[in-house]
């Protein structure tokens, strides 16, 4: 974890980030790629957070962000409960009861479908979701909604020729 020359924040991957791979019976467990970096664009404000939590809390070792009072992985229990109780505190008593915001990993689907139906590119959120195009639009496809008269609108400038617009 770092930056790089441009002062770009740089991360471990997912599977460094992640908690520990429990085993199944049957399964082989998961190896983290060690030392395998990609590069995921973030807004500007999201750095400056994430630049001023590092500064603040600093990191474990092995360069995890989140960790607990003593530096160690954050256990699935710790992260159900603050994730229930901040669902209390932003959402309403029947917001709390509904599906809404249920499991953290919804906010993922929140993102993509939000920067999708944004008008940024698919090959774009595919790249910063980690999905291939094709896994993206297959699954976020039913998500985009609402851009027709946009599209429509961006189509009609690019067959415009410069002359008939002078023209009009």
């Amino acid at each position: 974890m770092g930056q790089d020359r441009a002062g770009r924040l740089r991360l471990p991957r997912r599977a460094e980030l992640d908690r520990p791979r429990h085993r199944t019976a049957g399964t082989r467990p998961e190896t983290p790629r060690r030392h395998e970096t990609r590069t995921i664009p973030i807004p500007p404000d999201l750095a400056g957070l994430l630049r001023a939590h590092i500064k603040k809390y600093g990191t474990t070792p092995d360069g995890r962000i989140f960790q607990t009072a003593r530096g160690g992985i954050i256990q699935d229990s710790a992260y159900t409960a603050v994730w229930a109780s901040a669902r209390a505190g932003a959402l309403t008593p029947a917001q709390c009861r509904s599906p809404l915001g249920r499991r953290p990993y919804v906010l993922r689907h929140a993102a993509v479908s939000l920067w999708l139906n944004s008008g940024v590119p698919a090959t774009e959120v595919a790249r910063r979701a980690g999905h291939g195009v094709a896994v993206l639009l297959k699954i976020y496809a039913h998500c985009i909604d609402g851009q027709a008269d946009a599209a429509n609108q961006r189509i009609t400038d690019a067959l415009t020729t410069p002359a008939h617009r002078a023209a009009t």
